[in-house]
This record gives C-alpha cells, sequence and structure tokens, in this order.
C-alpha cells in the first residue's frame, strides 16, 4: 500500500518535471518510457524513496550504497539531479558547526585525513596528473591538457611567492609532493613538506630519491601543529589543506603559519571556500554525504571569514584570485578520467568507493560551475617590526612571459 503510494508519487514527479529520465524498477517495469538521456535503475523496492522527495544527497548515498545504477552523461546526470531536487537549497547550508570542538583534535584529523587519502596511491595515479597534484589546476587557455595545467598551477604559486635561490619553503599539507620537487628542481629553495597521510609520505620519499634531490627537499609524517616554531620559514605554502582544518582552528592555523614565517615571509593559502556567508557547506544534504563518505571532518567557510582570520593573526592581504572556474574544469578532467579507468579502479578500491569518488568529483564539478562553491588562493604577509613588507607595486612578476 505504501509502496504503491510511495510509487505514484515518484512516477508523477518524473512527469511533472518533463525531464529525459527512464526509471527501471527493480522488476524490469518501466516508468515514464521513450528515449531518455539518463536512465536510473532502482535496484530494490526502497530505492523508490531516494527519489520520492529527493535531495542531491540522498540520491548520491543510494548510488553509492548500489540501491540505484545511473546511466548516461556525467553532465546530464547532475542536470537531472538538480532539476529532481531543489536546487536552491543547495547553497544554503547549515550554520557553522563550531560547537563540534572534537572535529579537529590531532587524532581526529590524522584519522580524517587517513580516510581520504591513504585509499591507494595506484587508484590516486589513474586518475590525476603525472606528479598527482590533487588540487585546482589553473588554465591559461580552455584547451590546456590535465598535465599543462598543473604544472602552470605549481608555476603561478610559485611566482606569487616570489621563491628565490636558497630561501626555505614550507608546504603544508604536500600531498604528493609536486610543489616541494617542483620548487626546488625551477628554483632552488629548500623545501620542507608535511602530511598526515602515510602513503603520501612514502611516496613522496621515494620521488626525493629518485630525482637526488635530497640536498633540497624533505617530507615529514606531521601535522602541522607539531612544526617547531623555532623553524623559520621565507615562504609558507598551504594548497588543498585549509579546508581540513576546521572553522574553530582558524585562529590557530594561521597564528601557527605566523610563528614559523620570518618577517617579510610570504604565505599561500589555497583552499576551497564556501559561497554563502556565515553558513558552513551545501544544502540539499550534500554537507551530510560528503562528511559521511568523502571528507569526514571537512569545514567551508567563505572568503571573508578567511581574511579576517589572517588579519586577526597579523598576516596582511596582498592579493586574492578566484579560481572557481579552474576548479570546475579540473574536477571534470579527474572525473573523465577516473570513468575512463573505472575497471582497474573497481579492481583496486572495489565498487562502493569507486561510486565515491566518481559521483564526489561529478557533484564537486557541477558545484563550482553552479557557485555553489569557491576556490581560492590568498597570498598574505608578515610585516617587519617597522610595519613595512617589501612587495613589488604590480603583479608584473606573476604573469612575466
Amino acid at each position: 500500500m505504501l509502496r504503491g503510494r510511495v510509487q505514484k508519487r515518484m512516477e508523477q514527479r518524473l512527469r511533472q518535471a518533463h525531464l529525459p529520465v527512464g526509471v527501471q524498477l527493480w522488476n524490469g517495469a518501466e516508468l515514464v518510457p521513450g528515449s531518455p538521456k539518463v536512465r536510473v535503475a532502482l535496484r530494490t523496492p526502497h530505492a523508490m524513496y531516494s527519489l520520492d522527495r529527493p535531495t542531491l544527497g540522498k540520491l548520491a548515498r543510494a548510488y553509492v550504497e548500489q540501491e540505484i545504477d545511473l546511466e548516461g552523461d556525467m553532465h546530464d546526470i547532475l542536470s537531472m539531479g538538480e532539476s529532481l531536487c531543489d536546487a536552491a537549497a543547495a547553497i544554503g547550508g547549515k550554520p557553522n558547526w563550531l560547537w563540534k570542538w572534537w572535529r579537529h583534535t590531532g587524532l581526529a584529523d590524522r584519522r580524517n585525513i587517513g580516510y581520504h587519502y591513504d585509499v591507494s596511491n595506484d587508484f590516486y595515479a589513474l586518475w590525476l596528473d603525472s606528479r598527482r597534484v590533487y588540487s585546482c589546476a589553473y588554465f591559461k587557455h580552455a584547451d590546456d591538457s590535465l598535465e599543462t595545467a598543473q604544472e602552470q598551477k605549481l608555476e603561478h604559486i610559485c611566482r606569487k611567492l616570489m621563491l628565490k635561490p636558497g630561501e626555505t619553503l614550507l608546504d603544508i599539507g604536500c600531498g604528493w609532493g609536486a610543489l616541494i620537487l617542483w620548487a626546488a628542481e625551477h628554483y632552488q629553495v629548500r623545501a620542507t613538506g608535511i602530511t598526515l597521510s602515510r602513503n603520501q609520505h612514502e611516496y613522496v620519499e621515494a620521488q626525493i630519491a629518485a630525482r637526488g634531490l635530497q640536498h633540497l627537499c624533505s617530507v615529514r609524517l606531521m601535522d602541522y601543529r607539531e612544526v617547531p616554531d623555532a623553524e623559520q620559514y621565507d615562504k609558507i605554502a598551504s594548497v588543498g589543506m585549509f579546508e581540513h582544518v576546521g572553522l574553530g582552528n582558524l585562529p590557530l592555523y594561521f597564528a601557527k603559519i605566523h610563528s614559523l614565517l620570518k618577517p617579510g615571509g610570504l604565505v599561500m593559502n589555497h583552499g576551497i571556500t564556501q559561497t554563502a556567508l556565515d553558513r558552513e557547506g551545501l544544502g540539499s544534504d550534500i554537507s551530510e554525504f560528503v562528511e559521511q563518505y568523502v571528507f569526514p571532518g571537512g569545514e567551508l567557510v567563505h572568503l571573508a571569514r578567511v581574511v579576517e582570520s589572517m588579519a586577526q593573526q597579523h598576516l596582511e592581504c596582498l592579493d586574492a584570485e578566484n579560481l572557481r572556474p579552474h576548479y570546475a574544469r579540473t574536477l571534470w578532467h579527474w572525473a573523465a578520467r577516473l570513468q575512463a579507468h573505472q575497471h582497474e579502479a573497481r579492481e583496486l578500491i572495489g565498487e562502493k568507493k569507486y561510486r565515491i569518488w566518481q559521483i564526489y568529483m561529478m557533484g564537486s564539478a557541477h558545484a563550482f560551475e553552479r557557485n555553489w562553491l569557491s576556490l581560492y588562493q590568498i597570498l598574505a604577509g608578515k610585516p617587519m617590526p617597522d610595519g613595512s613588507l617589501p612587495y613589488p607595486y604590480t603583479r608584473d612578476h606573476v604573469y612575466v612571459t
């Protein structure tokens, strides 16, 4: 009885939406027949509930749990999902989770980072570029390859930081080491990377040895809070890491950067930001899905909060660049490459985890395209004792050919 009512509501919703979507029930029956662009196969009767009063998070969860299968072009699938759900709610989000202080203890952060990054180095190699840069690329032209765009991003950061031979660079959350390796090889700086991922740590150590960069590069399995204050760096970078810091820890995070940065030094903070003011994450149950399946402990804040937190810790903002379109393009590259290697991916990590990464990257690309999320590179400096900060009057040094 209840199942019949749910099925009727689901079918009515699909017809009213006038979407090119075909639905196949678990018993083989077809709803809304025709020549749809997207096909949804319900594998169990319970799967109907994901299409009855759906949210984007509910649909993603049903796909990951293999209650539904999706067939069609990636862009069409995302457009279908947005049309079926209350898209306006997606940017609403929820008030911040500042009261959940335990989300970002040292132990919790290690566990959360391990969950996301220690899946399999070979898995990430299937869809990242050859340098394994797991952050927004920088496209100078629409047809740039992912390989080219990621190298351009590394160079873009180094130029903004005005790296010079002999300087010291700290990379907080160094990933698979692309930035410290690039900075050492192209700018002859002494670069140190830190990460909480054991897989990444082992990989970067091997890359440093293979390239003969032991005299310039090092990597540590370490939390940013554990870096000794006695160590002083000319430049600091944090790329795709501060999303894991947590709103409540932003003062501590930027205070730590300030303590490690030499007077007159520069810091680049590159990370995802929230579009809506004073809200955390996305609505339509998206944040709940990401918290459960993708980035446990992840928190997003608006650009204004980031700049404010920096200023409170006496870091002067010098430049802020919005790379939102670049991240949408990066994510579509990743999603397409993962789909092209889906058989290998499934063998490496299993069906469920494959689906998590596939729907997460597709959904994230859509979110950046729709301006639900953004990505900012914020360059700041630590003023000298007299208040001065040696920095050029123009940005010509960034764009010189």
